[in-house]
Parts: structure tokens; sequence; C-alpha cells
């Protein structure tokens, strides 16, 4: 199959599978404290469930909807009783500034120093047809969260002053397969602004080594959510099981997913058979833009190269 296709590899998955298990020894979260926006339902709830099944020590779940946050923490203890993983719910908004600052004024109150962060939670646009029709605050409400929130969540996460010398961290950006869609017919402004942050984490992952702080943003599939039910047909689409995305994120934040350090990738690939794919691999070395977000169709010049024309 080409890696041209959407299907890079032969095995194209709609649910979890023992690569990617969390209770595989080498996918240990032990000892880590994890981080989840949009943490209250659906695949944020799920990412969750996964992290405490790898033994995480803590797992911080975010959200605007507090009541949604604090049963879904209960939950989660009720399920994960007796094991040694604390989970704490905590309100707040991405889109905020105040709130972002006053979430981590939090955790370094309560000396938690988060070794995983999860940015999961996403400000999604209606369907429209055209979209000159739309309101500008409209517009850049998405960008404010999905890039801007995103952005200042990362900056804190990577300046957290409990870190210690040499430390590394772990980022997974959830991002959306629509990132490939484009331009599409009614196509949203949300595919714009995820393609952004893609982006513009996939920058970040060139400036900071793999040592430093590992970066995977990967496409967690077509997931049939409590706000997809409200305006989607259950029997639409073939829907992916959460336990799919959600054990894959484990999964990226092991030292397992260390050679795709700042790629796009989807959740659906057989993680075996990128590895052992010596087409896929040589790709990844001799590609710079591959698998991540830029206009393609040209051989890649250097800033140098462009200025001396």
């Amino acid at each position: 199959m080409s890696l041209d296709s959407l299907n890079v590899t032969r095995t194209h998955h709609h649910d979890t599978y023992p690569a990617i298990s969390p209770i595989k020894p080498s996918l240990s979260q032990a000892g880590r404290a994890v981080l989840i926006t949009g943490g209250g339902g659906g695949i944020g709830f799920e990412i969750a469930r996964s992290f405490a099944k790898a033994s995480a020590s803590q797992i911080v779940i975010v959200g605007r909807r507090g009541a949604v946050l604090d049963a879904a923490a209960v939950k989660l203890r009720k399920e994960f009783k007796g094991t040694t993983t604390q989970f704490i719910a905590r309100q707040g908004d991405i889109g905020d500034d105040a709130s972002i600052s006053s979430l981590w004024d939090f955790l370094n109150s309560q000396n938690i120093f988060i070794r995983v962060l999860v940015l999961n939670a996403a400000h999604f646009y209606p369907l429209g047809p055209d979209t000159l029709r739309m309101d500008k605050r409209e517009l850049m409400e998405g960008f404010n969260v999905n890039v801007g929130g995103n952005f200042l969540m990362t900056v804190n996460f990577v300046n957290q002053p409990l870190r210690p010398v040499g430390q590394q961290l772990n980022l997974i950006n959830v991002s959306t397969g629509s990132i490939h869609m484009i331009p599409a017919p009614n196509q949203t402004p949300y595919a714009t602004n995820k393609s952004a942050f893609t982006a513009l984490i996939g920058r970040i992952a060139d400036e900071h080594p793999v040592e430093d702080i590992q970066i995977i943003s990967y496409n967690p599939g077509a997931l049939y959510s409590e706000g997809i039910a409200k305006v989607v047909d259950k029997n639409v689409l073939k829907w992916d099981k959460m336990e799919l995305p959600a054990d894959y994120a484990v999964w990226a934040a092991s030292p397992e997913a260390s050679w795709l350090h700042g790629r796009f990738l989807w959740a659906h690939w057989d993680v075996d058979e990128l590895k052992a794919d010596k087409t896929f691999l040589k790709r990844l070395d001799s590609e710079k833009g591959f698998l991540r977000v830029g206009v393609q169709g040209l051989r890649e010049l250097s800033l140098e190269a462009l200025l001396n024309k």
C-alpha cells in the first residue's frame, strides 16, 4: 500500500490492541503525574482511564463544567479503588489566560509536577456553508482556545518551577484527521485552527529535542461522543472505539514513541508495522516535512537558500 494513502499500514485499527495496551510494562506511567484538558467526558475521560491502567501516580482532569468533572472523578476513583493513582478534578477554561494561570498556580502550590500533558480540550464550530458570514468574534474564539489556549498551556508546562533540571517531559496533542481535508466541502474553521496548532507544536518540536520534551500529535479517529450524538446519527459511520485513541495516548507518552517526535500520526496505524516499514523509516529520515503540517509540492528550501535566490 502506498504511503501516500491514508492507510499507511496494512492494518487499520478501530479498537485497541496489545502493542498499545496501557498494562504493557514498557508503557508504564508509574511515578508520573498526568494532566488532561477536556478530561471530564468523551475521549478525555477515556484517556484518564488508560493512564490509570498504566499506573500513573496522579491524574488531573481539567474542564469548564465543574459538575461533570466531579462526577468523572468519582467514577474514576470507584473503578480504580485500591490502586495508588490519585485523581484530581480542577475546573478551568483554556480559552481564558487567567484560568490557565490559576490552574498552574494551584498545581505548584500542591507540589504537583506534571510530567505528561495531554492537550485534548477543543472548541468546535457549527457547520456552515459560508465562512465569510461568520462573526469575527466567533472565528477568533476557536483560535483562542485551539491555538492560544494550547500554546499557553504548553508554555506553563515546559516552564514549571517544580521541573527538575534535565527532566524530560511528554506532550500529547489530540488533533483531528480533518486537517488532511483542506479544502473540503462544508469545511469549518475548526480544521484550520487545529492545523495551525499542529504546525506550531511541530515547530516547537524542532526547537526542543526529544530528550527535553517528547511531542506527538495524532488523529484520534471517528468517535461517537456525547456532542456528536446530538447532531449525527450513530448509523452514519463505522465509529472507532474510544479505547483506541485513549490507549494510543499512553503509547505516545512512552519511550516507544520517541522516534516519532514532532510528527502527526493516526491512532489507526499499527505501531509495530510502522517500525518495521523500511520505506516509512526512510521517509522520516529524508523528508523533514513528512507527517508535518505545511504546503506540500515543492522541495524544501532553507531560509538561507531562499534569501540567496
